[in-house]
């Protein structure tokens, strides 16, 4: 399944309006926010079709995967927009991982923890927020959608001192080459999960972390957080094959 999807889901009060763009999508955010209701309202559609006053319009099925017998379910669901909820811890399991990695499903994910199996994108964090309507007095709908909790915007560039790359290969290889010869340190933090400790550990003035946007999901929040105390300027591109395209094509 590629592309994007519209999804709107509505009640008598409520309506969620948002699309999907990424096989998996995390919903963040501490309770009441409306997660675990959206999920709910997708679930009740499933078994009760719409004359409980609930319906779901999309391109694609809306699902919702529970319970534990999880791993039997998903092996029926296929070209699906799959909702699972923060209570079904299955979803920070190596298995979990391993079992959707082949599928072709979206994932939608209710969670307040990073899944550090997962391969998610920094752009495909967010949070749920009332746009329009009257929660209290029930007088109007209440309208929700969803919003970027992690976007990295464009900072101002400050030659670096000390440089992290994701990559041990080709793209280490190159920025190594680069910042050479600007007598700048570049090491390669050998995976994702070692960014943050590679920050941690060792001196610096500023320093600039180069990884694969679309798959560092997991680790950006911590290394935003030390953010806040530390100087780091963060180049989080799509994928190292993204940078060689771009620059092929300015050159042209």
């Amino acid at each position: 399944m590629t592309g994007k999807y519209e999804v709107i889901v509505n009640s008598r009060r409520l309506q969620y309006k948002f699309t999907i763009c990424r096989n998996i999508t995390l919903l963040r955010g501490d309770s009441a926010t409306g997660k675990t209701t959206l999920i709910e309202m997708i679930n009740a559609y499933n078994l009760n079709g719409p004359g409980i006053g609930i319906t779901v319009s999309c391109q694609k099925p809306c699902t919702v995967l529970t319970g534990l017998r999880w791993k039997e379910n998903l092996a029926s669901i296929h070209d699906s927009i799959v909702f699972i909820d923060e209570g079904d811890r299955f979803t920070l399991s190596e298995e979990f991982a391993s079992a959707i990695k082949d599928t072709d499903n979206y994932y939608v994910i209710a969670t307040r923890s990073s899944l550090f199996n997962l391969p998610y994108s920094i752009n495909e964090i967010y949070g749920i927020r009332n746009v329009a309507g009257n929660k209290y007095q029930g007088t109007k709908r209440l309208y929700a959608e969803f919003y970027p909790l992690c976007r990295v915007g464009e900072s101002e560039f400050r030659m670096p001192d000390l440089v992290v790359v994701e990559d041990s290969n080709s793209g280490y290889q190159f920025f190594n080459d680069y910042f050479s010869r600007y007598n700048t340190k570049c090491i390669s933090a050998g995976g994702k999960s070692n960014i943050y400790g590679e920050l941690m550990n060792n001196d610096y003035s500023v320093a600039l972390v180069i990884a694969d946007g679309a798959a560092f999901g997991p680790e950006i929040e911590r290394v935003l957080s030390l953010k806040k105390a530390r100087d780091i300027i963060l180049y989080l591109p799509e994928s190292f094959e993204w940078i060689v395209f771009e620059i092929r094509f300015d050159k042209e």
